[in-house]
């Protein structure tokens, strides 16, 4: 799958020149999540993927990586669009344990050193625009996800090891707002079981329960290829081998062509399983068409 990702990030771009990916305004598909579906790099957005309007089609393909103190999540995805209404998504994550694998070999015996998940997303656009009218764009997902090496989740107390996501957003342009520049906001509400986003089960001893987390994000419109932002995400906490704390992030996009897009972050998670301050890079391209 990784071959076939990077094979397409590289011939999308060179074989769409004679074709416009989608007559939507430049960069109003954002990126995309590590989840798959159009948004930040953490927090999905109510706008859908790419650039097809009504009576298009569109998608995209990406390839992101995150490199944090102990961890390392690499990221595969793509998306497809249909009439700028329903997004249907695939990603699938790694988690390399790095530094946690030799935890678990001491503690419990476990010599797995990577755990892997695969995400199926869905997302319907209910109403609205978000450049055009007063309360913008809603939309509903939902994201079944499924942790592919349940060994290391149900030692450390994880209930299940497939779970679904659901989450109402709300996007809105707000023209010539931040000093004279468009601003982005978005406000995402989940009903979640997943720990660490599903990579370390769903539910567990603490609580097993869905409960209903608030995501935010906000991005700067520098000019047409530059968009800055943070992003700020919830966590549930269902796990009494470790607690989960929320995420975030610094991010920078640049769209230098409407069938690329390269983003950078700077992103915080945390304590994940036991390992404290998880702070690091996160990089990723991606290609419209």
């Amino acid at each position: 799958m990784m071959k076939f990702l990077l094979c397409l990030l590289i011939i999308l771009p060179a074989s769409a020149l004679a074709s416009d990916p989608g007559s939507r305004l430049w960069a109003t598909g954002g990126v995309t999540t590590i989840e798959g579906s159009a948004g930040g790099g953490l927090v999905p957005w109510a706008l859908l993927s790419g650039y097809a309007s009504d009576q298009e089609w569109g998608g995209t393909v990406n390839l992101s990586q995150a490199r944090v103190d102990d961890y390392t999540l690499d990221v595969q995805a793509a998306s497809v669009n249909w009439q700028n209404r329903v997004e249907v998504s695939v990603a699938r994550q790694t988690l390399d344990l790095d530094t946690l694998g030799f935890i678990l070999e001491d503690g419990f015996g476990l010599t797995e050193d990577e755990l892997k998940q695969t995400i199926l997303g869905l997302k319907v656009r209910l109403l609205g625009d978000a450049l055009y009218r007063p309360w913008g764009q809603w939309s509903l997902g939902l994201q079944y996800k499924r942790q592919q090496d349940f060994v290391v989740p149900e030692t450390i107390g994880a209930r299940d090891d497939e779970g679904i996501d659901v989450y109402l957003s709300a996007s809105k342009l707000l023209f010539a707002r931040a000093l004279g520049h468009n601003l982005l906001i978005n406000g995402t509400l989940r009903a979640t079981r997943a720990n660490q986003g599903g990579l370390l089960g769903f539910g567990g001893d603490r609580n097993n329960g869905y409960e209903l987390m608030a995501e935010v994000a906000a991005g700067v419109f520098l000019n047409r290829q530059w968009l800055v932002g943070a992003e700020y995400r919830r966590m549930p906490d269902n796990l009494a081998f470790a607690e989960q704390q929320d995420w975030w992030d610094l991010y920078a996009a640049w769209i230098p062509d409407r069938r690329l897009t390269v983003t950078a972050a700077w992103v915080h998670l945390g304590d994940v399983a036991t390992l404290s301050n998880q702070d690091g890079i996160y990089l990723a391209i991606e290609g419209s068409f």
